[in-house]
């Protein structure tokens, strides 16, 4: 267990009358001793020494109280700055946190890897780093993806997949619990600036930005949910792929089949399990977030009722009712419930609770067929209409078939088709450069008379003459 692993006395800096300062040389130490350029884990004792003297220098120690083992007879408190660091250095040595070892001349100092895990976990505890849980959410969607993609080559990602979702799920508790501490110290707090400051700094900035906000985005990282649990359940009943990661188990953790065969049906139902009941702890966590939010809203609504020179207004309101109790008969008092915030949807208003929506049949909808005959009549209609150059230029080499030079009466004018290409003879240069490409091959000459076409057009006569070599 914990003390088989851990020295007796570890924590004992951390409990004594200088707990501050030891956090804060441990958390230097850390720094030293967690570099990612560092080759080996042995760390010369001058550095050390240098670091804890630098961190006192940095935090400006002049209290020091004295230590439990301390006898008042032989205590001295340390006069310089040296004396401080040596006598801190000593301690966490003794104590079991820093170790020392000598190789030839040189001294070293190194942290058993049992004390460097707790350092690590109490530095991320006293940073509180903000989690993600995008981050979170697709580590267990890539890892699950690999192990199922490549059964016996990446099957132990399945482990690193369980372990993601674990983390996950104990990052959800985390979040309702610290919204419960957040709550119960709203409720005890007596200062509305103290309870509006609360909600800011540790509601808005530390969950709301950082959790509680990413579920509300577009973006959402619980929209890979059901491919999880899709992907899990599938693997259930996939004999092959569970034959593959069994014998994969079986050679990583060097166990039997049936140890193996139980280890992975563990971790794939542990994945099944956290992620089926993230929409009831989400619930729990909004109807947190409802009540903290409507706390700090009926203060605010409150706070907004006190102005300047209230105390003293009320003060003469109550002497003058006591002098005449006919004065709030005559004069009565409305403007204190009256008076409202800047507007309904100001801060005092939280937001309300998410209606959770009723699932439904998504049916595809049937259309009628005269519908859709309809739609291909009338696109036919449009194709009909729709001027195009190349339709022009067959029309027109249709008609120069035996001649170069015709008059606007010798048009055919049989379709509608061929009603809008004669329409357009006269305005190609307008349809853009393959129509002026077109125009150029022709030569049109107007006249002043009006003539009918056809039995269908009565436009300006023209004469037009092709000016394309005839192929013979």
């Amino acid at each position: 267990m914990l003390f088989n692993k851990l020295p007796e006395d570890l924590f004992v800096p951390l409990s004594g009358k200088n707990r501050h300062t030891y956090q804060t040389v441990l958390i230097e130490l850390a720094d030293l001793f967690f570099d990612e350029d560092l080759i080996e884990p042995f760390i010369a004792k001058d550095l050390v020494r240098s670091t804890i003297e630098d961190t006192v220098v940095r935090i400006g120690l002049r209290i020091w109280e004295r230590e439990e083992e301390d006898t008042e007879e032989d205590y001295q408190p340390p006069r310089s700055t040296a004396e401080y660091a040596n006598r801190i250095y000593r301690r966490l040595v003794a104590t079991g946190w820093l170790e020392e070892e000598q190789q030839i001349y040189k001294s070293y100092v190194l942290m058993a890897p049992s004390n460097s895990y707790l350092l690590r976990s109490l530095v991320s505890i006293a940073k509180m780093d903000k989690r993600s849980y995008g981050g979170a959410v697709l580590n267990v969607l890539s890892s699950l993806e690999a192990a199922v993609n490549d059964p016996e080559g990446r099957g132990i990602t399945l482990q690193e997949a369980s372990q993601s979702a674990a983390e996950f799920s104990a990052h959800l508790t985390d979040m309702l619990l610290g919204l419960r501490e957040l709550k119960i110290s709203l409720a005890e707090s007596k200062s509305p600036q103290e309870i509006v400051r609360q909600f800011f700094d540790t509601f808005v900035e530390q969950i709301l930005v950082s959790d509680y906000k990413t579920l509300k985005t577009k973006n959402n990282p619980f929209r890979f949910r059901r491919q999880i649990l899709s992907m899990l359940r599938d693997l259930q009943f996939d004999s092959i792929k569970l034959e593959k990661l069994i014998h994969h188990y079986q050679l990583q953790f060097e166990n039997d089949y049936l140890d193996a065969e139980a280890m992975v049906h563990t971790h794939i139902n542990r994945i099944i399990r956290i992620f089926e009941s993230v929409d009831k702890r989400l619930e729990s966590i909004d109807d947190f977030r409802y009540k903290l939010e409507k706390r700090v809203a009926d203060t605010i609504r409150y706070m907004d009722k006190t102005t300047p020179g209230m105390a003293s207004r009320l003060s003469r309101l109550i002497a003058a009712v006591s002098k005449d109790s006919s004065l709030l008969r005559k004069q009565p008092i409305t403007q204190l419930e009256n008076s409202g915030f800047i507007s309904p949807g100001s801060i005092r208003s939280p937001m309300r609770r998410r209606i959770q929506v009723a699932p439904r049949v998504i049916r595809q909808p049937i259309i009628d067929p005269k519908v859709l005959e309809l739609r291909e009549l009338f696109k036919a209609y449009k194709a009909r209409r729709e001027v195009r150059v190349d339709r022009i230029e067959d029309y027109l080499a249709r008609h120069f078939t035996n001649s170069d030079t015709l008059r606007a009466d010798q048009f055919e004018i049989a379709s509608i088709e061929d009603y809008i290409c004669f329409s357009y003879i006269r305005h190609l240069a307008s349809l853009g450069k393959k129509g002026k490409a077109t125009h150029a091959q022709y030569n049109i000459e107007f006249k002043e008379k009006y003539i009918e076409v056809d039995d269908m057009v009565i436009c300006r006569d023209f004469t037009i003459n092709s000016t394309k070599q005839r192929v013979s």
